[in-house]
This record gives C-alpha cells, structure tokens and sequence, in this order.
C-alpha cells in the first residue's frame, strides 16, 4: 500500500485535490480525512465545544490515526471515523474500510506526526492564496456545515488565521513539492497519478520477480 499525505490550509483544495487523485487512478484508493479523528469532548455543553480551538495541532488524535493506518498497511479492515460539523462532535460508522492500493491522508495537520510522515512515500502541500482560501472556506461552510457569516468570521480570525500562521504555513518544509492553484491543478494532479501507477507498477513487478526467484530455488 502506497501512502500520499496532502496537507495545507483550510480552504486551500485539499479534499478537492485528494478526491481528483482518487478518481484519476486505476487501481483501489481511500481517502482519509483528518478531521475524523477529531478529539471529541461529549461531557461539554455545545456553546464550550463551539469556543474550542479546532485548528490547534493537538486537537486531532494521531495515535488512532495511525493505528487506523497501520492496520490498513497490514492488510486489515478498519471502521470508518467522521465528524459532524454542526455538533461538534464524532459522528463514526460501522462501515468498513478495505485496504486499499493507495491510500491518501488529508488535513491541516498532516504532517505534525513524524510516525505518519515516515509512512508517506509522497508528501503534498498545497500552496493557495489566504483571501481564496477565506472565500472557499465562507461558501463550504455555509452550504455543507451550517454556519454563519459571523461565526466563519469569528472563527478565522480568532484560530484559523493564527494557526496557519503558527504551524500550518511551516509545513511546506515537510513537503517533498507544493502544488498552486488549489486542487483543481490539472498538471498537480496528472504528475502526482502518474508517479503512483509507476510506483505500484514496479513493486509489483519487484513482487513478481522474488516469487520466481523463491520458486526457482525452491
């Protein structure tokens, strides 16, 4: 299994880019998002989780993350982790996920864990425009988590900013490239497909050629 890591701003394209990586490959790909493993915090009231800091590193869970990844590597089954926005809170499903040939990590913090990082053979960071960036965030925010136009604002300039500012924007230095123009990047993604199908092509070919070797001896 060949793991990408994509990481960048909010608003920056990075479930967009993920998503145009999948649908571009022949072979068997995941998507997983880091906001699934959001800490939850059930025994706070809605308005005390509402005031949590959500762009802050150490509000993600990466040792299930990473457990969750290892188990995929290892060849087994995990359960899906998602997030509801609305609540914030949780919102994990029974449905299974098979490992896959390629399996994509998404976030703002993709590459705060070393012991992911060291896991991904492809390290993407997108490179966007705050204002667009801003703008992007506003119309999902909107139209796919309920929130309102002051409470956006409130929140990008009291922790999205901030924390881009801080730790976001120092991950380029983690990335093996960057990509501009968000992840619509028809050429972004064209490259990053090909050089996967190439990857997984030689190991299986690396594959094929030991079990012959094993064969013969044998």
């Amino acid at each position: 299994m060949l793991i990408v890591g994509i990481c960048g701003a909010s608003g920056s394209g990075k479930s967009t880019l993920a998503a145009r990586i999948r649908d571009s490959l022949s072979c068997s790909c995941h998507v997983m998002g880091q906001d699934g493993y959001y800490r939850s915090f059930p025994e706070l009231s809605f308005a005390e989780r509402a005031r949590t800091n959500y762009d802050e590193p150490s509000i993600f869970d990466y040792d299930e993350m990473l457990r969750d990844v290892q188990a995929l590597a290892r060849g087994e089954a995990i359960t899906t982790k998602a997030y509801d926005y609305a609540q914030h809170l949780r919102a994990d499903k029974p449905d299974l996920i098979a490992p896959p040939d390629v399996l994509i990590l998404e976030g703002i913090h993709m590459f705060r864990d070393r012991r992911l990082c060291e896991m991904m053979v492809l390290k993407v960071f997108l490179q966007v425009d705050a204002d667009i960036c801003l703008l992007r965030r506003i119309r999902r925010d909107i139209k796919q988590r309920g929130r309102t136009i002051d409470n956006i604002a409130a929140q990008y300039l009291e922790t999205v900013k901030p924390m881009y500012e801080k730790y976001i924007s120092k991950y380029i230095d983690d990335a093996d490239f960057a990509v501009m123009r968000g992840g619509k990047n028809r050429m972004a993604i064209d490259a990053i497909s090909a050089y996967l199908t190439t990857r997984l092509l030689a190991e299986r070919l690396e594959g094929m050629d030991s079990s012959t070797a094993e064969a013969r001896d044998a």
